[in-house]
């Protein structure tokens, strides 16, 4: 019990950062491996094309936020290469904001909005309350 009551902060930041990466990877794995990337495009593709917005622009974008989900979670269940990670997934998340605000200005945001709590809550607090991550252990 002492060691749970000494370490409960470093406990609290493993619970949101596996279910911060739990979040984004199933999102990243269902474009990837489910709906396909070449779906995602053709999904958005239209809406963004009567806004003016080039192909290219969404195709890229698609293969980013995709793979930045697929693999960014995995390093946040991780603990792997943690901040770059948490900092890609929040570009991420700006990308995808913009992307809805384009095709729905007034989108719903229940989605998006506690993946950006939880990616600027673990990019805030201190590091030396990550204890339990692989980050922790190769680089102390």
């Amino acid at each position: 019990m002492e060691t749970i009551i000494l370490h409960h902060e470093a406990i609290g930041v493993f619970i949101a950062r596996v279910f911060l990466g739990l979040l984004f990877f199933f999102q990243g794995y269902d474009a990837v491996f489910n709906v396909k990337i070449k779906n995602v495009i053709d999904t958005f593709q239209n809406s963004f094309a009567n806004k003016g917005i080039p192909r290219f622009m969404t195709v890229i974008g698609s293969w980013f936020t995709s793979y930045v989900e697929l693999i960014g979670g995995v390093f946040l269940i991780l603990g792997l290469f943690e901040y770059y990670t948490l900092i890609l997934l929040g570009i991420n998340l700006i990308v995808v904001s913009v992307a809805f605000g384009i095709t729905t200005p007034m989108w719903d945001t229940r989605h998006v909005y506690p993946r950006l709590i939880l990616t600027v809550f673990l990019l805030i607090i201190p590091h030396s309350t990550n204890l339990l991550s692989l980050d922790y252990f190769l680089l102390n």
